[in-house]
């Protein structure tokens, strides 16, 4: 499976990413996958081979490029309870600097990057998020409808928020067909019902789904809030998306 180290020019600098797809010297469906906020590190290089073993081309960057290449800050091999709080502390400030407006610029450079790959497909790609990566995606989908024909978010967060720029505010925009696999308490039953109002107002075709006995952070097998029967639940709903609006 070849993998690739990039660095991608954007509106603020250069954002290093990784990237992995088939060996077969054909072109693919692109993806664009964002992270969960500890950001990108194996966990995420291993789930980008996953899925370019069922014949996509895709694209993880570092979403806190403005700080340093990743890993911003150290993390351990596995992220326990007993450290998480400690290391979102330390993410949580390169977080909150980082606006919708900065968001949507990299996704331009992103989707742009992905356009002009030879190992990539000329149709619509699709847009993979966890955790805050979910909110990334959605703004991705929403500001490129033309271009994004997916869009998956796990474990998300911040998609329905008081903000003018809430992610679910740019709902009316969408074209792309939605899968969100929620934790038990991810969102409220009122951001819910909200959200999902939003997508059958836009007539797009949509799953929201609360996965049974989940925490927040369920795909991430270097976590403690890893779950393996939601990981593979999360495979099913993912690739057959994938397969229905990419290829």
């Amino acid at each position: 499976m070849p993998t690739k180290t990039l660095r991608i020019p954007t509106a603020d600098g250069q954002a290093d990413a990784f990237a992995a797809f088939p060996d077969d010297g054909e072109r693919h469906p692109g993806v664009l996958l964002y992270t969960d906020a500890f950001g990108l590190r194996p966990e995420l290089e291993a789930r980008a081979r996953e899925l370019a073993e069922h014949g996509y081309y895709v694209l993880v960057p570092n979403l806190y490029y403005r700080h340093g290449p990743a890993p911003v800050v150290e993390l351990p091999e596995h992220i326990g309870e007993e450290i998480r709080p400690a290391v979102i502390a330390r993410l949580l400030p390169l977080l909150e600097a980082q606006t919708t407006e900065d968001a949507l610029r990299d996704a331009d450079a992103y989707l742009g990057f992905l356009a002009t790959r030879s190992e990539v497909g000329a149709g619509p790609v699709g847009v993979i998020g966890y955790c805050i990566g979910a909110a990334l995606a959605m703004r991705t989908a929403t500001a490129h409808p033309g271009q994004v024909a997916a869009v998956a978010g796990f474990h998300p967060g911040f998609l329905v928020t008081d903000e003018p720029d809430s992610p679910h505010r740019r709902v009316p925009e969408l074209t792309a067909q939605v899968h969100l696999g929620l934790a038990e308490g991810d969102l409220s039953p009122e951001a819910i019902s909200e959200l999902n109002q939003a997508l059958d107002a836009a007539g797009v075709g949509y799953s929201t789904e609360i996965y049974p006995g989940t925490m927040h952070g369920f795909t991430m097998s270097d976590t403690a809030a890893f779950n393996p029967s939601a990981l593979r639940r999360h495979w099913d709903r993912l690739l057959s998306l994938l397969d229905r609006t990419l290829s």
